[in-house]
C-alpha cells in the first residue's frame, strides 16, 4: 500500500464506501473485531463486491504510521483530483449562492482535517488552498475529516491571491478573518456569494491574501487569549454564515 491510497477510521471508510465504492481495493480490519460500527462497514464492502482481510494490530498500526486507525483501513484508488477549472465549472453549474472556504497556508493536517468537516457540515461547496506550503489532504487529515474529505471538493491553487481576484470577478465576496480588523463577525453580511478566508496557524493571512479580500472580520473575544486555534476559529466563522443564509 502506498501512503497515498490508504485511507483509515470509521467515518472515512465508511463516507468512501457510500460515495465511490469503486475505489476501494481491499479492506482491512483488525482481529477479532465485530462491533455494531463495523458491522456497518463489512456490509458496504460485501453489497459492492469488495473483499476484505483480517490482520493483527501490529501490521495495522504499521500502515496507519501508528496513527489511530479504529481498526479498519482501506486501500483505494486515488480520488478525483479537483483543480482551479473545476472550482469555476462548480460555480457555472449552482444554482444557490456559492459559499466558499480559503484556508491561506494551513499546514496541520489535523486542522485541515477539522476545518473540512465544518465546512461539510455547514454546507460549504468547496475549500480552496494554496498548492505550497500548505497541508494536502493525507491519511490523517481525511480520518480527521470524518468522511467530509470524500464529499467536500479540496481544491489546491497555483496563485491564491489570483484566484480570489477571479473569483471576485465573478460576483464572490471575498470576506478575511483577522484580528486587527474593525468589523465583527456577527455585524457582518455573509449571505449571497461568499469566500470566507481564513489564515494560518500563527501568522494569520498572509500579506497578498489580506489585501485581496473585500473587507476584514473578527470574532470577538471577551478572555484574555488573543487568538483560537485555526479550525474553532473557522467552525464559528462559518456557521455565523450557515446561520445568517438560512
Amino acid at each position: 500500500m502506498s501512503k497515498n491510497d490508504i485511507l483509515y477510521g470509521l467515518h472515512a471508510v465508511q463516507a468512501v464506501l457510500k460515495s465511490a465504492p469503486q475505489r476501494v481495493l481491499t479492506l482491512m480490519v483488525l482481529q477479532g473485531r465485530a462491533d455494531q460500527r463495523l458491522q456497518k462497514i463489512l456490509q458496504l464492502a460485501k453489497q459492492n463486491g469488495i473483499s476484505v482481510q483480517e490482520a493483527s494490530r501490529k501490521k495495522m498500526d504499521a500502515l496507519a504510521g501508528d496513527a489511530n486507525h479504529q481498526g479498519v483501513i482501506a486501500q483505494a484508488r486515488p480520488g478525483k483530483n479537483y483543480d482551479e477549472a473545476y472550482l469555476y465549472d462548480l460555480l457555472d453549474g449552482i444554482e444557490h449562492a456559492p459559499f466558499l472556504l480559503v484556508l491561506d497556508g494551513v499546514t496541520d493536517p489535523h486542522n485541515l482535517g477539522a476545518c473540512m468537516r465544518s465546512a461539510d457540515a455547514a454546507g460549504v461547496d468547496a475549500v480552496i488552498a494554496p498548492k505550497d506550503n500548505s497541508a494536502g489532504l493525507s491519511p490523517v487529515a481525511r480520518k480527521v475529516a470524518c468522511g467530509a474529505a470524500e464529499v467536500v471538493p479540496f481544491i489546491p491553487v497555483t496563485n491564491l491571491a489570483r484566484t480570489l481576484e477571479k473569483l471576485k470577478a465573478r460576483g464572490v465576496w471575498v470576506k478575511g478573518a483577522a484580528g486587527e480588523a474593525t468589523e465583527t463577525l456577527y455585524t457582518t453580511e455573509l449571505t449571497g456569494p461568499v469566500a470566507l478566508v481564513m489564515g494560518a496557524e500563527g501568522e494569520g493571512l498572509r500579506r497578498l491574501t489580506r489585501e485581496t479580500c473585500d473587507s476584514l472580520l473578527k470574532i470577538p473575544m471577551a478572555g484574555t487569549v488573543s487568538s483560537l486555534n485555526v479550525s474553532v476559529a473557522t467552525g464559528i466563522c462559518l456557521f455565523e454564515a450557515l446561520r445568517q443564509r438560512s
